[in-house]
């Protein structure tokens, strides 16, 4: 009964610890300074930013932008995830009139006259980026549309794959990607444990090959999360499985049973939390926000989309991201090496000691003896 409680130990504290990552990660996400931006030049602009900012308290950050180019530039390199586009104009060939205005339903009643139509606001987001970001943007200023008597009209400038439509589909290939890597490293762990650690380390990055061409068939012709750039996505995905495959592989010579706690600690509680795949950081506690920054989940989901929907910005940063851990599973191969071999030469000397005593008893205990029978006896002592 000792035994099997000690070993319930590991089940439960991986229920606590899901428990904590995921509610902490995700059970009351509210935005944490969001960028966003108003469009316009002049005054109303300027106020119009400044009235949010106080209402909003912090949780997010308004400015302006000159134009729309600009603002659609800025949603393009993710500097802000949400532009509110105060009005459009265009031409009309004489009076305007009715109950619509510029062709939006609910437009200002009564008619204008001279060549200028005024159409509603519009709102600009990428739901690329994240789909949740673009929903919380939509949902602060469809009532500020709303107040000036227009609907809003929302226009995405970074759709997702036709059958990804909410983006999250990059998400769940991680998920997928991260418990073939990580329980891999059970059984090579387990059932290698009698390799040397050289060849568990071959056999790591021979996985990380396999599971990562799993996860960009995937991507690809199953599931078509993507629709270019598969080859970019399989890369990222090998740098990620790798460097999962090495630092449990080395772990192990340390954390022996306690390694699947370990390497769903590193790699699933803290890392599809803070990848951004649900919820970005800005939609996050700091906790989280901070891990974002260079957790290797993030990594992966942030430069698959970057090298899908946003032409490579930023791409490099994440993939460095990703070799920067494939470096730490290295080391950590490495130093479990070291300590592999000390381990093992303590081994032999203490065994070496071992057999010394057990020799030197035999000769005390049978000094009338000849040679050879004490010679016979000294083997036998140091078989056992």
């Amino acid at each position: 009964m000792r035994h099997v409680l000690t070993h319930l130990i590991t089940p439960l504290l991986m229920c606590v610890g899901m428990g904590l990552a995921y509610l902490g990660a995700f059970a009351d996400p509210a935005p944490h300074h969001l960028p966003v931006a108003i469009v316009g030049s002049g005054q109303s602009a300027q106020l119009l930013a400044q009235s949010i900012n106080d209402k909003a308290g912090g949780d997010l950050e308004v400015r302006t932008v000159g134009d729309r180019s600009a603002a659609v530039e800025q949603l393009r390199h993710q500097d802000i995830f949400g532009a509110y586009v105060i009005k459009a104009t265009g031409d009309a060939g004489g009076a305007t009139g009715g109950g619509a205005s510029g062709g939006v339903p609910g437009g200002t009643s009564g008619g204008r006259a001279g060549g200028v139509r005024a159409s509603g606001p519009e709102l600009l987001v990428a739901t690329a980026g994240s789909d949740t970001s673009a929903s919380v943007v939509q949902k602060i200023f469809t009532p500020i549309a709303a107040q000036h008597g227009f609907p809003l009209k929302v226009t995405d400038v970074a759709p997702t794959a036709d059958d990804d439509p909410t983006g999250q589909g990059i998400f769940f290939l991680l998920v997928a990607i991260s418990i073939g890597s990580y329980a891999s490293v059970a059984v090579i762990g387990g059932a290698g444990a009698v390799l040397p650690l050289r060849l568990r380390a071959a056999l790591a990055v021979g996985t990380s090959f396999v599971v990562s061409a799993i996860g960009a068939a995937f991507a690809g012709p199953v599931f078509h999360l993507v629709d270019h750039g598969l080859w970019g996505v399989w890369g990222m995905a090998w740098l990620y499985s790798a460097g999962i495959l090495l630092v449990g592989t080395g772990l192990h010579t340390f954390l022996k049973r306690w390694t699947t706690l370990g390497v769903m600690a590193l790699f699933v509680m803290l890392n599809f939390t803070s990848s951004g795949g649900i919820f970005r950081p800005e939609m996050q506690n700091g906790f989280f926000a901070a891990l974002h920054s260079f957790w290797n989940g993030a990594g992966f989901v942030e430069g698959t989309r970057s090298h899908v929907y946003f032409d490579g910005y930023g791409l490099a940063g994440h993939v460095w991201t990703l070799a920067v851990w494939l470096v730490v599973g290295a080391l950590v191969v490495g130093v479990a090496g070291l300590a592999e071999r000390k381990r093992r030469t303590a081994e032999a000397t203490a065994a070496a000691n071992a057999a010394a005593v057990a020799a030197a008893a035999v000769a005390a205990t049978v000094p009338e003896r000849g040679v050879e029978e004490l010679e016979e006896e000294m083997e036998e002592a140091v078989g056992v």
